[in-house]
């Protein structure tokens, strides 16, 4: 509503818009300023013209006005056909032409009274023809009666000479009902896009409540914040596990002030360190464990962030928190379980190992023949096998790798590692090859290095079950060692690749095809490197095999020995047979 419309509704009392009204209250709204603007020349000409008021024409358009005005407060226009209202401006043009002839010779103007009936048949939404036609005819009549009713004749000049007053009248009609059409398609244009506001606002209302929903149903802590790292949105669970990493007595706080602990739990962590901190520097990260909590009630978290952004950059973060303290105390119990265990099988292989090792040595010496050598020498394999699997058991559960890095000849570890799988390869099909510059050093223990190896150029040969070839490549950068194992294996899918490394992960592939192993050498293997300071990456898909990339950091000149001379890169052994990967 324009603050016209404002004011014209606040001027004639009205608390609604004009359209809002009944068709009877509309009525009475247009017959208003007709009756108001004839009361006031009455006043003006009481005062100023009185002798206008005694003519009987005049009084006679009074009295007619006086009717319609009744007429249209009285009569029930709702329960009416809608255009007979029509019969309202229409004995305002008499009442008008009354006024007019009345007054002929003293009063100017009268005539203009036309506009109210024109504008009130122009603006109605009846007929915009039927309009325009009575705005001609009856002002014109009211214009052409005294040229008729005199005794002087009638001739062209004197019809002419009244004629521009009809002539407005009718463009007042016609611009009136120009100015009304814009006006309706204005509305029914505003009423379209106030439903379409309200729709879009209802379906953002739902979606919103379903949102809320959703985040209050699931069992993960959901904070939102804003560019400045405000909390913008927490759900129910975000909540509950506010109250559990806010320190005692403090009910208002900033991440700041929140009990988030490093992975030894006493340690705080710095803001840098902090789930929003990290956010708020654009960093997205997934599944970063930290221990939050007051002492005696730690629990561990695992948090994720997502970065929001808009045309101007940065607009906030997506942060999640899962309590994950079940699942690490699973797994700490899962990995004690295994530890106590592989400690108790320990002790009696190692004495089977040994019995089996006499026994193996008479046989040999008494040149015994027959089934007993074989099964001996069954045993003995089996044995050691299990042994190397209690040892990598062992070693995934403690989790801890104790290294003496020195400078390692990276010839003769890939010459080493060769020749131990070598038997492995030539029983599988497999052929064995390297790429290497002579004399080439790499910095790191070489007992572990050997592992690492070994159990890399194991898997690539245990998943080459059609034979093929296996390429083990070493080179230097600038501060950097790499080790690579590639083979035209099975290969594995985006899905398994997330999860190989995880301890006791084997894929579905591997399963199938009957493949044995316990899912640990890789773990193992990520765990020397990340000891080390390195990285492992992995490239595969189904059916095209997999390559193993190792990324080592070298120190800028290899470390003097004791006496002060260079070392020498250290010569490496392979003790035992490589550890089953998946």
């Amino acid at each position: 509503m324009s603050r016209l419309g404002t004011r014209t509704r606040t001027f004639l009392g009205m608390d609604k818009d004009f359209h809002d009204l009944t068709l009877a209250q509309r009525v009475r709204v247009s017959q208003g300023p007709l009756v108001i603007t004839v009361s006031l020349l009455c006043i003006i000409y009481a005062t100023l013209l009185p002798e206008i008021l005694a003519r009987p024409q005049f009084q006679a358009g009074l009295v007619l006005l006086v009717l319609i005005t009744v007429t249209a407060a009285v009569v029930p226009w709702d329960r009416l056909w809608y255009p007979s209202y029509w019969i309202l401006p229409i004995l305002d043009f008499a009442a008008i032409g009354l006024l007019y002839h009345g007054g002929f010779g003293l009063a100017m103007g009268i005539y203009l009274l036309c506009v109210f009936p024109v504008f009130w048949l122009a603006w109605s939404r009846v007929s915009a023809a039927g309009a325009q036609l009575l705005s001609f005819i009856c002002p014109l009549i009211i214009v052409w009666l005294p040229v008729f009713a005199s005794a002087e004749p009638v001739t062209g000049q004197r019809l002419a000479a009244p004629i521009l007053g009809p002539l407005v009248t009718l463009a007042v009609a016609i611009t009136v009902t120009v100015i009304r059409q814009d006006m309706d398609s204005r509305q029914a244009a505003l009423a379209c896009k106030d439903q379409l506001l309200e729709d879009a606002l209802a379906q953002s209302t739902e979606r919103s409540q379903l949102l809320d929903v959703v985040l209050n149903a699931i069992d993960v802590g959901v904070l939102v914040v804003g560019p400045n790292g405000s909390a913008v949105h927490k759900n129910e669970r975000m909540r509950m596990l506010d109250e559990r990493i806010r320190p005692a007595g403090m009910k208002h706080t900033q991440e700041q002030d929140l009990l988030f602990f490093g992975a030894d739990r006493t340690t705080a962590l710095t803001a840098a360190e902090r789930p929003i901190g990290r956010a708020m520097k654009g960093e997205a990260f997934q599944d970063v464990l930290i221990w939050a909590g007051r002492p005696g009630d730690l629990m561990a978290l695992s948090c994720s962030a997502r970065i929001l952004r808009n045309e101007h950059g940065f607009n906030g973060a997506v942060i999640a928190f899962s309590d994950v303290t079940a699942l690490t105390d699973a797994l700490r119990a899962r990995d004690d379980f295994v530890s106590s265990v592989s400690h108790e099988l320990r002790t009696p292989l190692t004495s089977i190992i040994g019995y089996l090792d006499l026994a193996q040595e008479e046989v040999e010496d008494t040149g015994l023949t027959g089934t007993i050598p074989h099964a001996v020498e069954v045993a003995q394999r089996n044995s050691e096998r299990l042994l190397s699997l209690v040892s990598d058991l062992l070693a995934a559960a403690s989790g801890s790798v104790a290294l003496d890095p020195r400078p390692v000849s990276g010839e003769e570890l890939i010459k080493a590692c060769l020749r131990s799988a070598s038997p492995r390869a030539a029983a599988g099909g497999v052929l064995l090859t390297a790429e290497y510059a002579p004399g080439l050093t790499v910095h790191g223990d070489p007992g572990r290095l050997a592992q690492v190896l070994d159990n890399l150029l194991s898997n690539a040969i245990k998943y080459s079950p059609d034979g093929g070839t296996v390429t083990v490549r070493s080179w230097t950068e600038p501060g950097l060692a790499f080790l690579e194992v590639q083979d035209c294996g099975m290969g594995m899918s985006e899905e398994d690749q997330r999860e190989l490394f995880t301890k006791f992960f084997r894929t579905g592939a591997v399963r199938r095809a009957g493949i044995p192993g316990a899912g640990l050498g890789l773990a193992i293997t990520k765990n020397i490197i990340e000891a080390h300071g390195g990285t492992i990456s992995l490239v595969s898909a189904p059916g095209e095999g997999s390559t193993f990339t190792v990324c080592l950091p070298q120190p800028a000149q290899p470390p003097p020995s004791a006496d002060g001379t260079e070392a020498a890169p250290a010569d490496v052994e392979i003790a035992g047979a490589a550890s089953s990967l998946e």
